[in-house]
């Protein structure tokens, strides 16, 4: 083995539910589009929300619409601009408090990104003043056509950045989408449970948390190497 050849060189953060809370998302999703939908049709709003919540599942997470609040407004028939549905609930989106600091840590060492499912525009909403921290932000429905349960999302993030896969660590709160997909290629995947509803070797429950394993992995790898 080359000395540095397995080190850690790029983390890869998830956004809604690692960076930031689900709040926002909440307001939009479940609140915002039944409204209008109610309003559209004459509803009330609970109405609403269970025929739009049934489209939802009839789509569901694995599939790119999911994420696509266009396709969404397209089909309910919504005729509002989703751009400013956005702009409007931009003071909700809120960052977990351990998020910042962490962060501006970590970039002292690493290359550090955001992979995510989420689409562009709510990316750059979301964000808020934490853009600078990274060297980019890849979202797998708009960069890709893909959502994050292919591993060929992973290894497109790897060749952009020229980095093999074991070069990588990626955190996430998706079980499948941000821990077990990612491991398929070789990336150094963790599961984030804000909740506490398991633990182990590749179980993190914050951020500071992640950047523990990080430093663990760095002195393991490190020590590991072969010498010249």
């Amino acid at each position: 083995m080359e000395i540095g050849l397995r080190r850690i060189r790029v983390l890869s953060f998830d956004m809604e539910g690692t960076l930031v809370d689900p709040y926002f998302s909440h307001l939009v999703w479940e609140v915002d589009i039944p409204r209008l939908y109610a309003e559209q049709r004459g509803l009330s709003l609970e109405e609403a929300r269970e025929r739009v919540f049934r489209e939802y599942r009839a789509v569901g997470e694995e599939r790119i619409e999911w994420y696509d609040i266009g396709y969404w407004f397209r089909r309910l028939g919504l005729g509002s601009d989703w751009r400013v549905l956005l702009e409007r609930r931009r003071d909700a989106c809120r960052l977990y408090p351990e998020v910042r600091g962490v962060l501006e840590r970590l970039r002292e060492r690493y290359t550090l990104i955001v992979t995510s499912n989420t689409i562009r525009e709510f990316l750059e909403v979301q964000l808020l003043d934490l853009k600078p921290l990274f060297t980019r932000i890849f979202s797998a429905p708009s960069d890709f056509g893909e959502v994050k349960k292919s591993p060929g999302v992973y290894m497109r993030v790897c060749r952009e950045l020229d980095v093999e896969p074991e070069a990588v660590a990626h955190v996430g709160d998706h079980p499948k989408f941000d821990y077990e997909v990612p491991r398929m290629v070789g990336i150094r995947a963790y599961h984030l449970d804000r909740e506490y509803k398991s633990r182990g070797e590749h179980i993190v429950h914050n951020l500071e948390d992640f950047e523990k394993r990080i430093k663990m992995l760095e002195f393991r790898d490190n020590y590991t190497e072969e010498p010249h």
